[in-house]
């Protein structure tokens, strides 16, 4: 991976995001990347080979929005930590199946088949209505009641 290409890459999603007023999904998945480093070495170098031979090139090239390649990536990463299934969660607090390319506007969390895990941030909207804080306090937080309340 040329540093020329991840240059580009990183400036495309600065520009997205300057554009969008969307979260940088970058904190949350090093994160997550911490977390598959401690739990599987194997899976933590699958999660550096999307990055390197898929992220950056599609990013970089223009192939797809930087920001639903990222958010592609953070449920490449969510679903090697834990298999399960990704959610969209709307302003009102309704869950949808995940959506390629997803709704900028809704919260992505990735739900854990193991029960009693927490869910993982996938994406996040620039701004949470208060049914969507609602379910990342409990579901992702692990919090018995939502700061709204």
């Amino acid at each position: 991976m040329s540093t020329d290409l991840t240059a580009e890459a990183d400036r495309r999603l600065d520009d997205a995001l300057a554009a969008s007023g969307a979260r940088d999904p970058r904190e949350f998945y090093r994160e997550r990347l911490r977390e598959l480093k401690q739990l599987d070495v194997d899976r933590y170098a699958e999660a550096v080979a999307y990055y390197r031979d898929t992220l950056i090139p599609t990013v970089a090239e223009g192939r797809e929005d930087p920001l639903v390649a990222w958010t592609e990536y953070g449920r490449h990463l969510a679903s090697l930590v834990a298999p399960g299934r990704t959610v969209e969660i709307d302003a009102t607090g309704l869950a949808h199946p995940y959506a390629h390319p997803y709704d900028p506007a809704r919260l992505v969390l990735h739900l854990p088949d193991q029960s009693g895990g927490r869910a993982l941030l996938v994406g996040l909207p620039s701004e949470l209505s208060a049914p969507q804080r609602a379910t990342y306090d409990i579901l992702v937080m692990g919090r018995q009641k939502s700061r709204n309340e």
